[in-house]
């Protein structure tokens, strides 16, 4: 079986998305790669670890990372399972024209300082939309176009992002605390558990991960979960089953808790994506 699966659900010219699954079986760093265009990777499913130079970034679905046109990098895995991302690529015109400028290491190049962003419950709804609409082939590609500008433009976003001023050791610190919460992701974490695996106090915790990432670490985890729940929900035929396998106390809890993330109950939020794709 291929390490790599890749399926193009729309290519205009100008907007290009892909579905990218990774089975992520090697825990170690992958060999160099590059890419030879800058584009947008949206993980949705799992999680991976991305490696430029000193500098580490862990994708999951809290977050967008910049792959930077000839920028070099490695891949590790230190989660079993796979990952998956939807991964955008538009015209260096229109990507420069909806990115900030505070974002790109020069006003002339499309080279992006941050390797990822913190994005928002919205951006990971309009993912799951995009998705879930075009891999069932109904959704009219300039209504997809219009969808991935929006994705785009929302994660990109002053008010949505949350790029961290922390240390190196307290990010480090943060990325194992992503990695043990991704290891079991519906299992309902205690502070002294998540501090006993990690080491540190619980306290110091906390503050550490406020700090990298703009919000509480129960809030962060939640959204993981929901994310999850935004993959599943074109498969899932039982909610109270899949809102106990992503650690909810009942399917009233999760249904509450995906509204006010995403504005729709989970329901809702199916029956949309199956009207886009009627």
């Amino acid at each position: 079986m291929s390490e790599f699966s890749v399926h193009t659900l729309l290519d205009t010219g100008t907007v290009k998305v892909r579905d990218v699954f990774c089975a992520g079986t090697c825990r170690h760093r992958s060999a160099e790669e590059c890419a030879a265009n800058t584009h947008l990777v949206f993980p949705y499913r799992g999680l991976y670890a991305r490696h430029v130079g000193q500098d580490q970034s862990v994708a999951d679905a809290n977050h967008v990372l910049f792959f930077n046109a000839g920028q070099g990098y490695q891949v590790s895995h230190p989660v079993d399972g796979g990952d998956a991302s939807l991964v955008l690529a538009v015209s260096p015109g229109l990507l420069r024209e909806l990115s900030p400028r505070e974002l790109l290491e020069r006003r002339d190049d499309l080279t992006y300082r941050p390797q990822s962003l913190r994005i928002d419950p919205r951006a990971q709804a309009l993912v799951a939309m995009l998705r879930h609409s075009l891999r069932h082939g109904g959704i009219e590609p300039l209504e997809a176009e219009v969808l991935a500008v929006t994705l785009i433009s929302r994660s990109l976003g002053p008010r949505t992002t949350h790029e961290t001023t922390a240390t190196q050791g307290r990010r480090r610190l943060v990325d194992r605390v992503k990695v043990l919460l991704a290891s079991d992701l519906g299992r309902q974490w205690k502070l002294a558990e998540i501090a006993e695996h990690i080491g540190g106090s619980p306290v110091y915790l906390t503050q550490a991960f406020a700090q990298v990432e703009g919000i509480p670490l129960h809030r962060y985890h939640l959204r993981l979960r929901l994310a999850r729940a935004l993959d599943r929900l074109g498969q899932a035929e039982d909610m109270s089953a899949l809102a106990q396998d992503l650690g909810f106390s009942s399917h009233s809890h999760f249904s509450a808790a995906f509204k006010q993330a995403y504005g729709r109950t989970p329901t809702a939020f199916r029956t949309a994506a199956q009207v886009k794709s009627a």
